[in-house]
């Protein structure tokens, strides 16, 4: 990692589950510092002091946001994202919802580029099983790193596992 460069993770989670591939993706990132936050602890400006924010979304209902997400979001889409780098990884249903797997992304997403922020860290969208998604870029793949603990939990570890080289990788360029 290229040196000074502030960096944080910020996530929600009603049912721990968010807050589990939290702690995994912090423990492998092995980036020191890399302060953990979850959404309901912070404010608008928080967001701010960072340079590189990695973001936790659980996409809960019927392609709804995780309901600390959800609480915060009228402030989430007034801050201004210029000059911040942001990844994402979201968790959803591709089965039992797939009609809205992993929408969070996609509506944080469109906050944070239309509020000036550059989002890295896409993610294919091969091997999944799912009919529409809002986390699905222009540019075909996620918009993060798409995990299904529920379908294919098996494959969460590999994925991560590619996701952080993947965005180690971006990160230094910045």
């Amino acid at each position: 990692m290229k040196k000074n460069k502030k960096i944080a993770i910020i996530y929600g989670s009603d049912t721990g589950m968010t807050e589990e591939i939290t702690e995994r993706i912090h423990y492998k990132l092995n980036i020191d510092p890399l302060p953990i936050f979850e959404i309901n602890e912070l404010n608008p400006n928080d967001f701010l002091k960072f340079d590189v924010l990695i973001l936790g979304i659980p996409t809960w209902d019927v392609g709804e946001l995780q309901s600390d997400w959800d609480e915060f979001y009228p402030d989430f889409k007034n801050i201004n994202f210029e000059n911040i780098k942001v990844c994402m990884y979201g968790l959803g249903d591709q089965l039992g919802y797939p009609d809205n797997f992993v929408d969070g992304l996609g509506i944080l997403a469109s906050v944070i580029l239309k509020n000036g922020g550059l989002i890295f860290g896409y993610w294919p969208n091969k091997g999944y099983k799912f009919n529409l998604s809002k986390g699905i870029s222009p540019n075909g793949m996620f918009y993060g790193l798409a995990l299904d603990e529920h379908n294919q939990y098996e494959q969460t570890d590999t994925r991560i596992d590619n996701w952080i080289l993947k965005i180690k990788s971006e990160i230094n360029t910045f």
